[in-house]
């Protein structure tokens, strides 16, 4: 199960600030885990277009710099993401995507916060604010975001279903 919520709550200028909440059936460790620390080793298996996930600079914690590289059928090319802040004990994640092609000529960075907390029913829920820092004057709009969210969210359904279908992985 993952359900998800969705709004954009703040806009300041060149920065468009999203909030999204989902909830999973799969505990905050594992699913911390599975997208956050373990991410290089899960990932391209749920996912057909993400080709391998390798650290490029630093030991994989903070200040290190995450290089995904997409495959040929993928819209993207590759992102680089430096991870800003890590707490695996709490289960939040601080990173910023600083190079790729999914910055386009309009972003010159998006910022996340991933926070995965314990639900009521055993799962979790994962808290992401997403900032999208602008070039320039540009304005975006939240159907210039969609097909973003749209992938990420099914990454995180396919990440998800993975965990449940290998209780083994990230235990």
């Amino acid at each position: 199960m993952l359900n998800l919520s969705f709004i954009l709550f703040k806009t300041n200028m060149g920065v468009f600030s999203f909030f999204h909440e989902l909830k999973t059936n799969v505990s905050p460790k594992r699913m911390f885990k599975a997208l956050i620390t373990d991410n290089h080793d899960v990932l391209p298996k749920v996912s057909p277009s993400i080709k391998n996930i390798e650290t490029v600079q630093g030991d994989g914690g903070v200040g290190s710099i995450k290089l995904t590289n997409f495959g040929d059928d993928a819209h993207f090319k590759y992102m680089k993401n430096r991870v800003d802040f890590l707490d695996a004990e709490n289960y939040v994640s601080k990173f910023t995507l600083i190079e790729g092609d999914a910055l386009g000529d309009q972003l010159e960075k998006i910022c996340y916060e991933m926070k995965f907390e314990d639900s009521k029913d055993g799962g979790c829920v994962i808290k992401i604010t997403s900032d999208y820092h602008t070039k320039g004057d540009v304005v975006l709009k939240e159907e210039d975001i969609n097909a973003g969210k749209e992938h990420a969210m099914g990454l995180y359904k396919a990440c998800a279903d993975y965990l449940i279908a290998n209780p083994h992985v990230c235990a």
